[in-house]
């Protein structure tokens, strides 16, 4: 089996996609919303649409199975259906957010299902450099067809009201975000960042040598041997890859260790700094706070604090498109 670098990283950065709500409607319609999450994904379930966002050209045309990635974006605009007369104007409904879909027709009504991603605050930095600020992932590559059967999963949960629906929906975003962010990297370029660089299959033995021992005081020659490649050539497809130099990733892959570790462990600051391969804790909490900017005992109180009150939103949350 292959080094699973991709859910280590999920894992850190404690990624959650949170099938957040839908609709579903016949005949000419448009929905319009202010987005508030930074990273939401809309699924065409089915049907077609087209969807306008700030920062974009044109509309996206969106095909049954097709997912749109909105990225830090400030609204949203669908518009489908067919037929004579003006647009209905849909909005999602008080209180349960999938009430429209219950006993939705795939074979007349257009549906649209919206997934919110939650994420910790490294996971934001990590996840939302790595996306464009819009992407289409369309149905019809040969790359998704997971894709296009989590979305029916998801479909028959939403619109079928079956005990332990709720249950099914949380693992069910958790496989829906996966499998778009799978379908997308196999069908575009991505930008410069960790999840091109996860994809990288000439520097993947590199990458896992600095993943399984992160605090071993990694040279550039040994992680290019790895690769099979020379030190500048190793270098400059690394930078381009990532966004960063070699070290500079390790470096903060070491943050990132820490700051899980400071979050979900009562572990001490000097072992931590040892794990991390740190000469002293005095030179570890200066790399954390110049990295993160806060010192390592401040991070601790500040994120668990947070980890609660996200916890407690998240359990009072109403839910929407």
């Amino acid at each position: 089996m292959v080094s699973d670098q991709l859910s280590a990283v999920f894992d850190l950065v404690e990624v959650r996609g949170l099938v957040s709500g839908g609709f579903a409607a016949r005949g000419p319609w448009v929905a319009r919303a202010p987005i508030v999450d930074p990273l939401k994904f809309f699924a065409m379930v089915s049907g077609r649409a087209r969807l306008t966002t700030d920062g974009i050209d044109a509309p996206i045309e969106l095909e049954p199975g097709d997912v749109a990635i909105v990225n830090n974006r400030s609204w949203l605009r669908f518009e489908g259906g067919a037929g004579d007369g003006p647009p209905r104007e849909v909005a999602p409904e008080e209180g349960d957010p999938f009430t429209s879909l219950a006993g939705a027709d795939r074979d007349t009504d257009d549906v649209v299902i919206g997934t919110a991603i939650d994420f910790n605050p490294a996971g934001r930095a990590l996840l939302l450099q790595a996306l464009p600020p819009v992407g289409h992932v369309r149905a019809s590559a040969a790359a998704a067809t997971n894709l296009r059967g989590c979305l029916d999963r998801v479909f028959a949960e939403v619109s079928g009201n079956r005990i332990g629906s709720a249950f099914a929906m949380r693992q069910h975003g958790q496989l829906l975000l996966l499998e778009v962010l799978r379908a997308y990297a196999d069908q575009e370029r991505l930008p410069p960042g960790w999840l091109r660089l996860l994809t990288d299959q000439r520097l993947r033995p590199a990458l896992s040598l600095m993943h399984a021992e992160p605090g071993k005081p990694w040279g550039l020659q040994e992680l290019a041997s790895a690769a099979a490649m020379s030190r500048t050539t190793f270098a400059e497809r690394f930078r381009t890859t990532a966004g960063m130099p070699p070290l500079t990733y390790l470096n903060r892959w070491r943050m990132l260790l820490a700051q899980r570790a400071l979050r979900d462990s009562d572990v001490s600051i000097g072992s931590l700094a040892a794990d991390l391969g740190y000469s002293s804790e005095s030179a570890f909490s200066t790399a954390f706070k110049r990295g993160v900017g806060e010192s390592p005992l401040r991070y601790r109180h500040r994120a668990r604090a947070e980890m609660s009150a996200r916890a407690t939103a998240l359990v009072e949350s109403a839910g929407g498109l």
